[in-house]
């Protein structure tokens, strides 16, 4: 069995959908909202010390809007899972939890990257020591709901809609985008494998905002809203480096980013063309 914490977000929904509803256990967000307080691990461990042997445990959970307070992000982003990972353990379980690939790619995080480096960091330790952990670092998800407005997308997708010009810096960031029903694919064949410690879930084919920008507007017809070099480029960002596929990701087969984000796109400016 699969026991999901976060099973209502984007991600949580898609894993819960890649296994089916007779493989997996979605918690309620009441059962774990107290797991990660200090010493919780106990109660973790008791909630899952009937769980069928060879279970696991995908926290799914987390907070992304790296404007939130860093204490916030650390308590859900770390503590909880740490606590998760201490009991589940204990219980025989196996845990994945689930971080950015910018854990690798800034040397000067904000307070979500982080609280996940920090998380990916603790697993890797435990897996060194025996445990069944994995930490997945993934890429830029899209799909399965709304964009988060603080979100690349989410600013994009409001500049179509309102027919208002989308300003951005010179877009040499590199990203790969993949689609969360392709993402909890991979997660799965992660767990397949048999995979431990951290694990960047890469595809190998990134793309740069700019050319994904001036795909999506060219695609809709608004390529004059599209406004690239009005602000400034971040100091601090990926500009050159790929990571490539594990080998394990072999079998997957990731959708092409321009076109996926496109139609996802429209289908964001169809959903709230209809709302209206």
């Amino acid at each position: 069995m699969i026991h999901v914490l976060g099973a209502r977000g984007r991600l949580g929904r898609a894993i819960v959908a890649a296994w089916g509803q007779d493989e997996v256990v979605a918690l309620d967000r009441a059962v774990y909202d107290s797991w990660s307080r200090p010493g919780a691990s106990a109660a973790v461990a008791r909630y899952f010390e009937s769980a069928m042997p060879g279970s696991t445990v995908i926290v799914a959970a987390g907070l992304l809007d790296p404007a939130l307070p860093a204490e916030q992000h650390r308590r859900v982003n770390l503590e909880l899972p740490a606590q998760v990972i201490e009991g589940a353990c204990a219980a025989g379980l196996r845990v994945l939890t689930v971080g950015t690939i910018m854990e690798r790619l800034l040397e000067h995080p904000n307070p979500y990257v982080a609280s996940k480096a920090a998380l990916g960091r603790m697993v890797a330790q435990r897996a060194q020591g025996g445990d069944p952990v994995t930490h997945l670092q993934v890429h830029t998800l899209y799909g399965g709901g709304e964009p988060a407005p603080f979100m690349f997308l989410g600013q994009l997708c409001d500049s179509l809609l309102q027919g208002r010009p989308f300003e951005m810096s010179p877009g040499r960031q590199l990203r790969e985008y993949h689609h969360v029903d392709d993402e909890a694919l991979a997660l799965r064949a992660v767990l397949q494998g048999g995979c431990t410690g951290v694990v960047a879930l890469s595809h190998g084919v990134p793309c740069s905002l700019r050319d994904l920008a001036t795909h999506v507007f060219a695609a809709l017809g608004r390529p004059e809203l599209l406004r690239v070099g009005a602000r400034p480029e971040p100091a601090q960002d990926n500009y050159g480096t790929v990571l490539p596929r594990p080998a394990v990701l072999d079998s997957v087969a990731f959708r092409p980013a321009l076109q996926g984000v496109t139609e996802y796109v429209e289908q964001i400016l169809s959903k709230r063309a209809r709302e209206e």
